[in-house]
């Protein structure tokens, strides 16, 4: 039997970016969203959108500048804008605990902040290509199986090594990912030629595996997230 937990895990560290917004309610539960920011080694943050129940927060706990750390998946919803569906991706937060304000939260390698693992399937082709300076880059879209027959479509970039091994996948691969999510400003230019500024979420991959189910072995390719 299939462990949907397993399939998308993720812990994040950080602290309250933006105050919480209502999002929606099912069967008498509703759902809050807020912005934590996450350091990064170089300095910079990602900000990163979550989804909480009413459940797991006092009013006073969750407020912008609290530090906290949450345990859940990232997970992905059809939305509508402009006439046209798009791809919603949120932190959905299954477990959180509000830690101590005195000391700002710094990404570090002794302490994990921002760590994803991803079992799923590749469903588009890859898109490899690489940038003005020669760094090498894949984009691939994976879907996460959840219980009660839904998916998570999650897009993660890879890097290098990585980049060249992903960029060779077909669809229906089956994958083993760990990564963090991260935050990717860019431009979005409409028809009209306005230029409207938005917010990509991603996985940046860190460490893949091949999964083999007829031949119960794996391929790893080497670890070559760097560091945005």
């Amino acid at each position: 039997m299939e462990n949907f937990l397993e399939n998308n895990s993720l812990v994040l560290v950080g602290k309250v970016a933006e105050e919480k917004k209502f999002s929606h309610e099912i069967y008498g539960e509703k759902f809050y969203l807020f912005t934590m920011s996450i350091p990064r080694l170089s300095g910079n943050a990602d900000m990163i959108p979550v989804t909480i129940s009413e459940r797991l927060f006092k009013d006073e706990e969750l407020v912008v500048g609290k530090n906290l750390k949450v345990n859940g998946q990232f997970r992905s919803y059809n939305g509508y804008e402009n006439n046209k569906n798009r791809l919603v991706l949120t932190v959905f937060v299954k477990d959180v605990e509000f830690l101590d304000d005195s000391e700002d939260i710094a990404a570090n390698k002794d302490m994990v902040t921002n760590e994803v693992n991803l079992v799923g399937f590749i469903c588009k082709p890859p898109i490899y290509r690489q940038t003005p300076f020669g760094r090498e880059i894949t984009d691939i879209l994976i879907a996460v199986n959840r219980a009660y027959n839904k998916s998570d479509y999650i897009p993660c970039i890879a890097w290098g090594r990585n980049a060249r091994f992903c960029s060779k996948m077909s669809v229906g691969t089956e994958v083993k990912i760990t990564g963090r999510v991260q935050s990717r400003n860019y431009e979005k230019k409409h028809e009209d030629g306005t230029v409207e500024q938005r917010i990509a979420y991603e996985v940046s991959v860190s460490n893949l595996e091949l999964i083999d189910a007829d031949k119960n072995n794996s391929e790893e390719a080497a670890a070559e997230a760097d560091e945005q």
